[in-house]
């Protein structure tokens, strides 16, 4: 019997007894049966996922930072239709430029964030320069150092939103509480749906959470947005998470997986509206971060920039100084990115 089914036996709900059982601090949980595919990944739950390479072109991909369609490793998970994980597609080097726009750009205005909620916006209008000396500091500092006690803008950073800013209180987007989606990310999403055979994604909302080590995500539904025939799209940056994939259901049970750097996740199809959580984050494997986040970053490959078909890349090198505090932000935390369309073609809010 594996862990995970020992800990249902109880008969109590099945995914609240997971998620209580990966994130509980002592003793440590056991992650044995808990899935990862950046290794060699068990057939008898995952199908490898053949995408459409000729949906995006080359130079198209590594425009945003990925390696080319045919190189990407996917899964599916068997009983999980439309659910799709993309093993790190991102082009080594690549990852600091969207690792540096979630700390630096997204949280600058007009976009929303947590600390807007008991800040005034003259407090919240630049946290990435309030936050610069801290985490310099801290990234600089060795290991015996003592730590300092107070947390910078950056580190109290939960949530941003893009697009269509989802209401946290109504779980509801409006027309009205709107600013542009940014064009970088649009294009990054894009892609990858294309990729995956969705040729008419259109990114409308953002979603970045900001995870510390103690952090959790609970149990949830992504039911918010007024069309749900489009993917939602979920990336992972900086440190891994333990995630829970579960059913239609609360208390259907969940399959557990790993999420690394550069990992992306599409739930479509039937598995758009799957019960889903993250009750842990744990540190990445050996090497994985220093291997894929080199310091500094190498500037972007610019190959194809001059071919008037093709997109320049909307990448740019991230600066030692902008790196050194993103590796200050990211040696214990984790972002996750969440990109979705609210409404479908020629589809338009409710009046109230």
């Amino acid at each position: 019997m594996s862990k995970m089914a020992a800990v249902m036996e109880s008969g109590e709900d099945a995914f609240k007894q997971l998620f209580k059982f990966y994130k509980r601090r002592k003793p440590p949980p056991d992650f044995s049966d808990v899935i990862d595919f950046s290794g060699k990944v068990c057939t008898g739950k995952v199908d490898p996922i053949q995408l459409s390479p000729r949906a995006v072109s080359d130079a198209a991909a590594s425009s945003v930072g990925l390696r080319p369609v045919r190189d990407w490793r996917a899964f599916g998970l068997q009983g999980f239709p439309g659910f799709i994980f993309i093993s790190n597609p991102f082009q080594r080097g690549s990852q600091p430029f969207w690792i540096r726009q979630c700390l630096k750009t997204y949280p600058q205005k007009p976009n929303v964030c947590n600390l807007d909620m008991h800040m005034s916006p003259c407090d919240t209008k630049d946290i990435w320069e309030r936050s610069v000396h801290s985490l310099s500091v801290l990234t600089c500092s060795s290991p015996s150092a003592p730590r300092r006690h107070e947390k910078s803008l950056l580190e109290r950073l939960r949530w941003v939103t893009l697009g269509y800013h989802y209401n946290w209180d109504t779980k509801l987007y409006s027309a009205d509480n709107y600013t542009p989606f940014p064009a970088d990310l649009q294009s990054l999403s894009q892609q990858i749906t294309l990729g995956c055979g969705f040729s008419d994604f259109r990114p409308q909302a953002g979603i970045l959470n900001y995870y510390r080590s103690d952090s959790s995500l609970g149990i949830h539904v992504d039911e918010s947005e007024l069309d749900h025939s489009r993917p939602l799209l979920s990336f992972c940056f900086g440190q891994s998470a333990v995630f829970l994939l579960g059913g239609k259901q609360r208390q259907d049970p969940p399959t557990a997986m790993f999420m690394h750097s550069g990992d992306v996740m599409v739930m479509s199809g039937q598995s758009r509206l799957l019960y889903h959580a993250v009750p842990r984050i744990v540190p990445s494997p050996p090497g994985l971060l220093t291997s894929e986040l080199q310091n500094p970053p190498s500037p972007p490959n610019q190959q194809n920039q001059n071919t008037p078909t093709e997109k320049s890349s909307v990448l740019e090198p991230v600066s030692e100084r902008d790196w050194t505090v993103c590796l200050g932000y990211i040696q214990s935390s984790r972002i996750n990115v969440t990109v979705r369309q609210v409404l479908g073609a020629e589809q338009n809010f409710p009046h109230s």
